[in-house]
């Protein structure tokens, strides 16, 4: 072991040095797209965001999602539900909802895919997990507008103390909840997510003979541990991994769909032996992906952060824009009156 791995973590040290390798998609990859990502956040974002510290939590929270799936059925089969979106080759999930015209909501999702007759559990829920996080991104966000604004601007010491507390304790959730968006928007830029042909191409028609193996793991997997590098998903990054505008439910519907419509690039680079070892348009491939899902997970971090200046928070709910400009009684609204 070097003597940078004894001094820091092995996230720290994927991060900020050249010390240790880069291993799988499976933990590692997941590492790099929050990693990337949150290196990539402009200056106009909080700072806790951007430190070292920051940076690793949101990279080893990226996994959680995956570490906790042993935690009983009930919330094991939840969680994997959460992972993914099972879109036929017709573009429809499991022949309910288009990908671009997706429900409101998981009751109104449920409800057309039971008319379908599926239901969520077997279709998958993605993009749920990614409106769904990103919209409490965006309460982490703007309640930490608030309690910046409260620990400067409090006279009261006591409550002063209580609100600089606080602070440090939303920074801690906002990390948390950033991680858990990384994950699954990382899941989205990963085309076998987003697929009926998750693992194989299956049954049914296969006009172009794609391979029936099980290549989720190994493309995923194996093949991200010997030929991806996080400097690959760096340089890999676009400028823009989101719609440029237009409401966060239709970026999200239209980030997915370019995922799903990378399922037969995939195949037909297997076919054409693109991911067996030793060639190199394998590991470009995967980089690529993973750079538009750091691309995307880059751009939803700013967006909420912009959004979050119309956010309400706290109970009882007061506007940021209120509390921000002296018009809300915000201790009562984050500390609580009872």
């Amino acid at each position: 072991m070097t003597s940078c791995l004894r001094v820091l973590p092995f996230v720290l040290a994927m991060t900020f040095g050249a010390c240790g390798p880069v291993l799988a998609w499976g933990s590692s990859g997941h590492r790099m797209v929050g990693v990337a990502a949150t290196e990539a956040l402009p200056a106009t974002l909080p700072p806790f965001l951007r430190t070292r510290e920051g940076v690793a939590d949101v990279a080893e929270f990226s996994r959680e999602p995956d570490r906790i799936k042993g935690s009983g059925r009930a919330l094991g089969v939840a969680l994997d539900s959460g992972h993914f979106l099972d879109v036929l080759d017709d573009g429809t999930v499991l022949g309910g909802p288009r990908l671009e015209a997706m429900p409101t909501d998981r009751e109104a999702y449920e409800t057309a895919l039971r008319a379908a007759g599926t239901n969520a559990w077997k279709a998958g829920w993605l993009y749920y997990s990614i409106l769904e996080t990103q919209q409490q991104l965006t309460r982490d966000f703007g309640m930490w507008r608030v309690l910046d604004y409260a620990v400067r601007t409090e006279k009261n010491p006591t409550r002063r103390a209580w609100f600089r507390a606080d602070l440090k304790r939303r920074e801690a959730a906002a990390l948390q909840t950033l991680g858990r968006l990384s994950h699954f928007v990382a899941d989205g830029s990963q085309p076998l997510h987003m697929t009926i042909h998750y693992n194989g191409w299956g049954e049914g028609p296969n006009p172009e003979g794609f391979t029936t193996s099980r290549i989720h793991g190994p493309f995923e997997g194996d093949l991200v541990a010997r030929a991806v590098r996080i400097e690959d998903v760096r340089k890999a990054m676009s400028s823009q991994g989101l719609a440029p505008e237009g409401p966060l439910e239709t970026r999200i519907s239209a980030y997915l769909k370019t995922g799903s419509e990378e399922v037969l690039n995939l195949y037909r680079l297997e076919k054409a032996g693109g991911l067996a070892p030793g060639d190199p348009r394998g590991g470009a491939y995967a980089a690529q992906r993973l750079g538009a899902g750091a691309s995307a997970l880059r751009d939803f971090t700013v967006l909420a952060w912009q959004t979050s200046e119309g956010a309400r928070v706290g109970w009882p709910e007061v506007s940021v824009a209120d509390a921000l400009a002296g018009r809300a009684d915000i201790w009562t609204s984050l500390y609580g009156k009872d």
